[in-house]
């Protein structure tokens, strides 16, 4: 459904079942935040979400997506984003694993990521994951009506900045995104960016705002598999998203429980 704007503004009851979707996601990601532990696959964590979306009566936003093999995706330590869940993969003390899911419920999308220290992670590691999860709630506090695009980039991007006990690199070839019927629309939700500058939130919108921090520098390679992308020096990575509402009263996180 479209009012007057370029990008697709969602009804009362249309945010219900986005909402219902998020709900999916989030159990599934709580439920994979309390199950995992060293010895664990990789394979593993995907077949818990498996099981709860078979439950909840959801389908899987990830799966068969442009031949995307797997329900979510788990990135493990110097991966990013676009881990494949596989057998082998084994989950070791110290690792930083970050674990990305979407459901669809009648044909609206959620999308949600956490990052997860497991056992004794290095003080470092931590820090990155809990700079990673701040910055997504100032670029969620930013997601205002009359706001821009650019407010939540600028949010994001400070934040991150002003850590100076830590270089952080801030990946810019991959992004937040407009999500609804589909998992990836306009606009575009870059987690840096100028004050002012984009497109204005509009109350309807719904959007994902998922940082995606280095340590060290912000390059990346994308490994043979073409899904994992990894950062290029080894460094260990956090990624964090919600699926949030643009609302009058103010930004909703849809992707909770």
């Amino acid at each position: 459904m479209f009012k007057k704007s370029q990008f697709q503004i969602k009804t009362p009851a249309e945010f219900n079942l986005m909402r219902k979707a998020g709900r999916v996601v989030a159990l599934c990601l709580e439920e994979i935040r309390e199950q995992i532990k060293p010895g664990m696959s990789t394979k593993d964590l995907d077949l818990i979400a498996e099981n709860i979306m078979k439950k909840e009566g959801a389908i899987p936003s990830f799966l068969g997506y442009h031949g995307y093999p797997a329900v979510i995706c788990v990135s493990v330590n110097e991966e990013v984003v676009h881990g494949i869940p596989k057998e082998n993969k084994i989950i070791e003390d110290g690792d930083l694993v970050s674990v990305d899911c979407g459901a669809i419920i009648e044909g609206w999308h959620g999308d949600a990521a956490i990052s997860i220290c497991v056992g004794n992670a290095k003080v470092e590691h931590k820090e990155l994951c809990n700079i990673t999860k701040e910055a997504m709630f100032k670029g969620i506090s930013a997601a205002k009506t009359g706001n821009h695009v650019g407010d939540i980039g600028y949010a994001i991007e400070t934040f991150v900045k002003s850590h100076r006990d830590l270089s952080i690199g801030i990946l810019e070839d991959y992004v937040g995104h407009g999500i609804g019927t589909q998992m990836h629309m306009p606009p575009s939700i870059p987690n840096y960016g100028s004050a002012g500058t984009g497109p204005k939130l509009e109350v309807g919108m719904a959007i994902a705002i998922e940082p995606m921090l280095v340590l060290g520098t912000n390059k990346v390679h994308v490994l043979e598999d073409e899904w994992t992308v990894v950062s290029s020096e080894n460094s260990f990575a956090s990624h964090w998203e919600n699926t949030i509402a643009i609302t009058e009263n103010g930004p909703e996180i849809l992707t909770k429980l």
